[in-house]
């Protein structure tokens, strides 16, 4: 069946289930995906942004023929990244501000979820298509890199920054990257909106360096900010979109940048709960309400279809789902920072996760399993 063709409801539904199967992936990499889907059919059109559209959605299959994402028997390891586009700035090269990485062992019965600093000083390959020779520097800045498009200074590409951020982690990682999804900062904040807000246990007092307590944002000032600032008290909270964003985004607080990457999958976690709790799928008009919300904010790039994998990962337990927290520290001479660097701990645990020996690890280790 042509998309084109189909009734407009029927077919932003179908787009919309697709919308949420991308969500998933964000959200905690598609897990119990149809339990969200129940017994709709799945389909729908490419995600917008995509450098290469695929198929996405695909008719329900017959009673005869195998379930989509049949033969995925894993590992897979999808990226998921949280991007500072400044759209209003003409011309602003996309930072990868969060960068995690989903691991999900052959079996697909766990998975486990860890960030990646973004000043981690990795080694970024060269990548002719931008025109970038290759180099050692911060893992924030292969999106950048990656995204600039020669004779088009103006006009940097999201998903083609993707192409090397992929790279890059997947050459430190040493984990082959299967799919992922870039959301930009915009579309993190209307999503949550849509949702709803959502709920969340605040580990520690956070201080909004950038946001006032009525939304707006701070003045600037010589040496930072000023004004009155936003303040997030430890203990349960209920945020909306500006707030979850916020949070997630402050990391000049006690524990610096593995705060903010500790405070992130808290609340990317808040968002499957939310997600699943609501059964949101099976709710027409709200599917509607975060397919525009998502607009052209969300970019999916992947060899497989999201509805193979989301199929896939379907019966993977909520139990079984582990957020990690790396250890790190800084690297440079003196007062000369450079950016960071795992411990020897965070990075056996990379080394122990691609030998299938992730839980024993972190049985021995405890403190790198994330709570809340």
């Amino acid at each position: 069946m042509v998309l084109g063709s189909m009734a407009p409801r029927r077919r932003w539904l179908l787009l919309g289930l697709t919308a949420l199967a991308v969500v998933a992936l964000i959200a905690a990499g598609t897990v119990v995906i149809t339990r969200l889907t129940g017994d709709d059919k799945p389909g729908g059109a490419p995600v917008a942004g995509s450098p290469t559209p695929s198929p996405i959605g695909t008719p329900t299959p017959s009673p005869s023929g195998p379930p989509p994402g049949a033969d995925i028997t894993g590992p897979l390891n999808l990226l998921l990244v949280g991007v500072d586009t400044r759209v209003s700035v003409p011309g602003w090269e996309p930072h990868s501000d969060a960068v995690l990485v989903l691991h999900v062992p052959k079996g697909l019965d766990r998975a486990y979820l860890f960030s990646l600093p973004r000043d981690l000083v990795v080694d970024i390959p060269a990548f002719p298509k931008a025109g970038y020779k290759g180099g050692k520097t911060k893992l924030t800045h292969a999106m950048s890199f990656g995204s600039r498009v020669p004779g088009k200074p103006k006009q940097p590409s999201t998903a083609q920054g993707y192409e090397l951020l992929r790279s890059t982690v997947s050459g430190y990682t040493g984990l082959r990257i299967d799919a992922g999804a870039v959301l930009t900062f915009t579309g993190f904040d209307r999503l949550v909106n849509a949702l709803g807000g959502v709920d969340i246990y605040v580990d520690q007092r956070v201080e909004s360096l950038h946001r006032r307590p009525d939304g707006k944002y701070r003045e600037s000032a010589p040496g930072g900010y000023k004004g009155p600032q936003q303040v997030y008290e430890k203990g349960d909270r209920h945020l909306n979109g500006w707030q979850a964003l916020d949070y997630a985004r402050q990391r000049y607080i006690t524990g610096g940048d593995y705060a903010r990457q500790r405070h992130q999958q808290q609340l990317i976690r808040a968002m499957t709960r939310k997600i699943l709790d609501e059964g949101l799928a099976r709710q027409p008009e709200r599917v509607d309400q975060v397919v525009s919300a998502l607009g052209d904010t969300l970019v999916y790039v992947g060899g497989r279809r999201i509805v193979d994998i989301a199929y896939a990962l379907s019966g993977l337990p909520e139990n079984r789902f582990t957020l990690v927290g790396l250890p790190g520290s800084g690297v440079g001479k003196g007062s000369a920072y450079r950016g960071e660097q795992l411990t020897s701990e965070g990075r056996k645990f990379l080394t122990e996760l691609r030998a299938g020996r992730a839980d024993a690890y972190l049985t021995a280790h405890p403190k790198l399993v994330v709570k809340n």
